[in-house]
């Protein structure tokens, strides 16, 4: 019987041990990796989906609005929106028509200044354009109204250094408050 007991025990010990084994590791496991796999490929599959219809939708709006076209310096991309007509037709019978052109007056001489104002801008007339929701006439913003300030003294710094305030809490007026019809004429 004492031997009986022993063999008993190591009976008992081994299925409870092979089935502690394989119903943890093996049949309880298993499934939930698969199923953890499943899920993660699903939700690696929307993110993906989702990522090419964002990226879709870019190309397609970056096309369509001849996005390209933003990073020249020409004249002619500004009346991509066709608001902007009289504004380049003005211009074209402004005396600065052969000496500037809009990004001259409409950007910051900096290389960061111009493509933060540029990106700014893009983006902001865009959404106004698209949304229809624009004083009409458009009006100069105050950060730009001093782009354009910042950039008549740039070119013009040796003829108005006179003009200029001798203080830090000094105020000077506004060029176009006196040359209005210098950059966009007959308005």
């Amino acid at each position: 019987m004492a031997g009986e007991s022993q063999d008993n025990k190591v009976e008992s010990a081994k299925p409870l041990k092979s089935r502690a084994i394989g119903s943890r590791d093996v049949t309880h496991a298993r499934p939930a990796r698969a199923g953890n796999l499943r899920l993660y490929g699903v939700a690696a599959a929307l993110f993906a989906m989702l990522l090419g219809i964002l990226a879709g939708a870019a190309t397609f709006t970056f096309g369509y609005g001849q996005g390209a076209s933003y990073l020249s310096n020409k004249p002619e991309t500004c009346v991509n929106c066709h608001v902007m007509q009289p504004y380049m037709d003005s211009w074209q019978n402004s005396s600065h028509h052969h000496v500037a052109v809009c990004n001259d007056c409409h950007l910051p001489h900096d290389f960061v200044g111009k493509w933060v104002t540029k990106a700014d801008n893009g983006f902001f007339h865009s959404l106004a354009f698209t949304l229809q929701n624009f004083h009409d006439p458009i009006q100069i913003k105050p950060r730009n109204a001093r782009v354009a300030q910042s950039s008549c003294l740039h070119c013009h710094h040796e003829t108005v250094h006179a003009l200029l305030p001798t203080t830090a809490a000094g105020e000077t007026l506004s060029c176009v408050h006196c040359h209005q019809q210098v950059g966009h004429a007959l308005r």
